[in-house]
This record gives structure tokens, C-alpha cells and sequence, in this order.
């Protein structure tokens, strides 16, 4: 492996597309395994690469790192992203918690009951307007 770090996932966003906006904005060229089969998925968890079986998989100064939330925050350790105190990096925190929050109500939208789909579309797109998006238009 060359000295970029390496990212496994499926050919889509989801949860590792932050993990390439933070490598972006530390301006870290990165190599893409997009998974296209169960297969290769299947060897990653023989292997014993995916602690809780699930991707993202960041390879990283040889470590398999795998959970959105700790890749983000080696990365943004690594490349002084982070904050300069503890102050600000619970600000830090208090927002990527914020973003977690709307995107897990966004997340589980596909799965509501065919009867309930129009309410809880309207109850996110009001926290989303009214909770979420204000604090963020502040940064």
C-alpha cells in the first residue's frame, strides 16, 4: 500500500463521504476500494478487518480503522483539523453530533411505514429548518 491512505466502501456517499470532505480539506489525495460484491465484503469480515462488521474501512498509517466518528477524528487530529484546545474541539463535537442527529432522522425516512412517511417527512423537515440548520448557517 503507498503511503495514501485507503478507502473501502461501497460505490456511494453514506458514511464515508465526510471521512473524503475532511481528506479534501486537509488536502490528502486518497485511493477508493468501492466493494461490488457480497463477496469481497465477506472476505473483509473473515479476515478480520471490520471490527463491528460493518464498513467504512479507512487503511491509515497502518492501522484498519474502521467507525465514522474515530476516523474523523484521527484524521482531523492528524492533519491539526481538530481544534487548537479542548474548548474547541467540544464546539467541534457539539456539531458533528448535530449533523449525526439530522442525518440518522434522514437515514431511517426510507424505512417509515407507508403511513406515516408524509408526517415524519414534515417533522424532519421542520427540525431540519427550524433546529439544525440555524446553528449551522451561524459557523
Amino acid at each position: 500500500m503507498s503511503g495514501k491512505p485507503r478507502l473501502t466502501y461501497c460505490n456511494g456517499r453514506g458514511r464515508m463521504e465526510p471521512v473524503r470532505w475532511l481528506l479534501a480539506a486537509a488536502g490528502v489525495e486518497f485511493e477508493e476500494v468501492f466493494l461490488e460484491t457480497r463477496e469481497q465484503y465477506e472476505k473483509l469480515i473473515k479476515d478480520g478487518v471490520l471490527m463491528f462488521q460493518q464498513v467504512p474501512l479507512v487503511e491509515i498509517d497502518g492501522m484498519k480503522m474502521v467507525q465514522t466518528r474515530a476516523i474523523l477524528s484521527y484524521i482531523a487530529g492528524k492533519y491539526n483539523l481538530y481544534g487548537k484546545d479542548l474548548k474547541e474541539r467540544a464546539l467541534i463535537d457539539m456539531y458533528v453530533e448535530g449533523i449525526t442527529d439530522l442525518m440518522q432522522m434522514i437515514l431511517v425516512f426510507p424505512f417509515s411505514p407507508p403511513e406515516a412517511k408524509e408526517k415524519n417527512l414534515d417533522s424532519i423537515k421542520d427540525r431540519a429548518v427550524n433546529r439544525y440548520f440555524p446553528v449551522f448557517e451561524k459557523v
